[in-house]
């Protein structure tokens, strides 16, 4: 495998060292091949909202295990899933399954293409929004992390049609369609951004993103692939009362299962084949295990005091991290939204990509690494979010809290 890994972040390359390989886990902890047990802030990149191995989950599985694998034909539970989902965004009134968030966006942005008659779409620096062509320009995540330009093998005439704007800075996208507006078709948005680490917008952003897109007959796409029912039951756009054109999901949808959405306004999405001339499709499109493990967590996840818990522990932890690293002398600003976080190495707040990449990155990856002889599994990268779930107990919050104490201390 490319460097040992089937996906770049795994391989550690932003804090040194070597991998650990997980044998299983449970709850809110992973255990190695060797034996080693951490309590874990990854979750998979965010699904396990509820902990690994659910048992409400599980016991799905089994049950769906009996019936089949994969049809390649419809089934009961597709429908169950986009009538979830609908409840849940009020923004979507219609849904299409994929098989992840890259496959998710790369559909919306063809679908805002094929609706616009346009060519350009705008994203902004530090946003990750999958390894699709158009979409690698500026990107967060492991193009950050590993310092990487922007990817080769993505040719100039489609890099050409993608402009980049920076996070939190309403007044440069208005710069931007002065200049283009006719040609864009979309700006796309990671909500509160999640992949140059926990980045929220600030006050009225979002909005202003609604306003301007309207005023220019462009669409607006949330990618809410790891905020949709992360940061509430109808995701960021619930949290900050905004509503997009389209909206991408994945992650928790499937209850840690490969999968992927992306849903909107009914005629926008009724031009997707067969009902219309915009192409898309996929053999295991809502394969019915990743339907039934995601309709396990997401019918669980009606109960909003879940949120309220969520918050309160994002809440309690962070608090208790950064009152460590004052304690220690090491300076640190976090950022948190409900359950998701990053405590960034850096003097300064961090609102968009230029403040991100200030953090110490060499300190992160020393801290990382204290964290890991704790018995804490941190996302081995600077520029990723931490997540908590329910099964994250007081307990786990106390300890995970001491040794941050402990890790602090050797910096």
């Amino acid at each position: 495998m490319p460097g040992g890994v089937n996906s770049p972040v795994r391989a550690f390359r932003g804090v040194g060292g070597t991998p650990r390989f997980i044998a299983s886990a449970s709850g809110a902890t992973m255990s190695d091949v060797d034996g080693r047990t951490y309590i874990d802030y990854v979750g998979s990149w965010g699904p396990m909202i509820l902990g690994h191995a659910a048992p409400e989950v599980i016991d799905a599985l089994h049950e769906a295990l009996g019936r089949g694998t994969s049809y390649g034909a419809p089934t009961e539970l597709e429908c169950e899933m986009a009538e979830e989902i609908i409840d849940a965004v009020p923004s979507v009134e219609m849904v299409r399954m994929v098989n992840s968030g890259t496959e998710a966006t790369m559909s919306a942005l063809r679908l805002a293409r094929g609706a616009t008659g346009r060519n350009k779409i705008v994203k902004f620096e530090g946003c990750y929004h999958g390894h699709g062509d158009s979409l690698l320009v500026k990107a967060g995540s492991g193009v950050a992390t590993l310092g990487l330009p922007d990817s080769p093998g993505v040719t100039a005439s489609v890099a050409a049609n993608t402009i980049t704007a920076p996070f939190n800075d309403a007044p440069s996208l208005e710069a931007v369609f002065e200049e283009h507006g006719a040609d864009i078709a979309a700006v796309i948005v990671e909500p509160v951004v999640g992949n140059m680490g926990c980045v929220p917008p600030r006050e009225g952003f979002l909005q202003a993103l609604r306003d301007i897109t309207r005023r220019h007959g462009a669409l607006l796409i949330l990618d809410e692939v790891m905020t949709g029912f992360r940061l509430a039951r109808g995701g960021a756009q619930e949290l900050y009362n905004v509503s997009p054109d389209l909206t991408t999901l994945g992650k928790i949808i499937g209850g840690g299962l490969p999968v992927g959405a992306y849903g909107g306004r009914r005629d926008l999405m009724e031009q997707i084949a067969p009902a219309g001339p915009v192409y898309q499709a996929g053999t295991l499109s809502g394969n019915p295990l990743a339907m039934t493990a995601g309709l396990a967590v997401l019918r669980r996840l009606r109960d909003r005091s879940i949120y309220e818990r969520l918050e309160e522990a994002g809440r309690r932890l962070t608090e208790a991290v950064s009152e460590a690293a004052r304690e220690a002398g090491v300076e640190t600003f976090t950022n948190r939204v409900g359950s998701m976080f990053t405590t960034f190495f850096t003097d300064s707040e961090v609102y968009d990509w230029h403040t991100a990449a200030k953090s110490d990155r060499e300190r992160y990856g020393k801290f990382f690494h204290a964290m890991l002889e704790e018995g804490v599994y941190l996302a081995p990268s600077q520029f990723e979010a931490a997540f908590i779930g329910t099964a994250h107990t007081d307990d786990l919050l106390d300890r995970t809290a001491e040794a941050a104490r402990k890790a602090f201390r050797t910096l």
